[in-house]
């Protein structure tokens, strides 16, 4: 009998646990769901046989180093952050980890202590990062096999309310971590474009906007991720001229974002003076400029030019910055503020689903010398709240790879992605029994 460990039972491990928990009897697995909330992992075991939920706290250090020597491969859902305290556990008791976030420098650096132990640390099992490396690279590998040479790569990704849920002007509500969304973009955004670098800084992300047609789904527009040149490395491309990672989003999105980026809103570096007794009114006029005798609303299309566009001012006025409203949140920053009056409005209603929908775009000339582009495009939408598609799509290829694992069939050490073929050909293959499925269309250039 294999034992899994699954460090937290959050919003987006239900699919996860599920999936491990129906293959347990088939495979003679146990799994143990843990939470800082006992009652939290009870309610992801649902009283199946095979699993048991207990108190986990990797800050309890004697605790926590107890209970992963007992489990044969630990999985972390815990915060990004924490990773690396349950990675550097799992090296001592030579245990492997697996998890759905970004390989930080700072997991990065246990590569060599990984290695040395003989464990298999493996990082970006979910959706972005997790099928977007997996999806590309079978396309990019099959490219290179057959003589191609990559002369481009776009690559987009959204998690999206479904069409028949999209009932708000913003055509947007949060399907994911809603300080994540606030926050998005923030730095400098880079990638590379015909061997020319390019530095897009915050106050300018939502400017510049790429616009595509998706699948049946029709318009969408992209803005640039923060760092497209890391994937270079990931992806073999040390040469190639063009590189562009982004993010989607519904038409008209990004120019109504981004007054709230040239206001200062989603600054998270400072608190709000007595926050809590401010009304949303007051909130948007502490960064205007103090004119007691002029509406805020002129003030604001004033400061903003893009709030002089009458869509984008309804998408505004819709979302209550107007209202004589207390925040009635104390000590509180800009984006925090900004975060809390988005949580009521752009909350998922209880029948609603959501939607994940992802494209690649690969330039490459082929072996006879034909310059040909491949389009290859995914969306998938979820059943409901528990059962969404953001779920579905971390969770999945995380419990996949967990099972690939402990059959034997990935033979890795060390600090890993899901790039090479014995992860993602099956993963990717599993996925597709289960719905997650990639159309791909092939043209001629020029």
């Amino acid at each position: 009998m294999k034992k899994i460990l699954i460090i937290g039972a959050g919003l987006s491990t239900g699919v996860l646990i599920d999936y491990l928990l129906e293959n347990a009897e088939k495979y003679d697995w146990e799994i143990t769901v843990g939470d800082i909330s006992l009652e939290t992992a009870e309610k992801k075991v649902k009283n199946n046989p095979r699993g048991s939920a207990i108190v986990f706290d990797i800050n309890d250090d004697l605790d926590s180093w107890n209970i992963i020597s007992k489990h044969d491969v630990v999985i972390s859902m815990l915060p990004a952050s924490l990773h690396h305290i349950v990675a550097l556990k799992c090296i001592g008791l030579r245990k492997p980890m697996l998890t759905a976030s970004y390989a930080t420098d700072e997991i990065k650096a246990l590569d060599d202590k990984a290695r040395k132990a003989g464990v298999p640390i493996l990082m970006e099992l979910g959706l972005d990062p997790g099928i977007d490396h997996m999806s590309a690279l079978s396309v990019i590998n099959r490219i290179i096999s057959e003589g191609g040479h990559m002369n481009s790569f776009y690559s987009f990704t959204g998690g999206l309310v479904a069409p028949e849920s999209d009932n708000n002007p913003w055509n947007y509500k949060f399907t994911w971590n809603p300080r994540n969304v606030v926050l998005a973009g923030q730095g400098v955004s880079q990638y590379i474009q015909n061997n020319r670098y390019k530095y897009i800084p915050y106050h300018r992300v939502f400017d510049r906007i790429l616009k595509r047609k998706i699948l049946r789904y029709g318009d969408f527009e992209i803005y640039p991720n923060r760092d497209s040149l890391k994937y270079r490395e990931i992806y073999g491309f040390k040469d190639i001229p063009t590189l562009f990672r982004g993010t989607i989003r519904k038409p008209g999105f990004a120019k109504a974002w981004n007054v709230f980026v040239q206001l200062g809103l989603t600054d998270d570096s400072y608190i709000i003076e007595d926050s809590e007794n401010m009304t949303y009114r007051q909130f948007i006029n502490a960064f205007m400029r103090y004119e007691p005798n002029v509406p805020v609303e002129i003030k604001l299309q004033e400061y903003c030019k893009n709030a002089e566009d009458p869509v984008v001012f309804e998408k505004l006025k819709w979302l209550g910055i107007f209202e004589d409203r207390k925040v009635g949140l104390k000590r509180a920053t800009p984006a925090q503020i900004l975060q809390k009056l988005l949580e009521e409005k752009w909350a998922m209603d209880p029948d609603d689903k959501d939607m994940i929908i992802m494209q690649h775009e690969f330039k490459f000339t082929n072996k006879d010398g034909e310059e040909k582009m491949i389009v290859s495009a995914m969306a998938y939408i979820g059943e409901n709240q528990e059962k969404t598609a953001m779920a579905v799509t971390v969770g999945l290829p995380l419990a996949i790879t967990t099972k690939l694992l402990l059959l034997g069939k990935i033979n890795l050490k060390g600090v890993n992605l899901p790039v090479e073929e014995q992860i993602y050909k099956p993963v990717l293959e599993e996925l597709k029994e289960l719905g997650i499925v990639f159309e791909e269309k092939e043209y001629m250039v020029g």
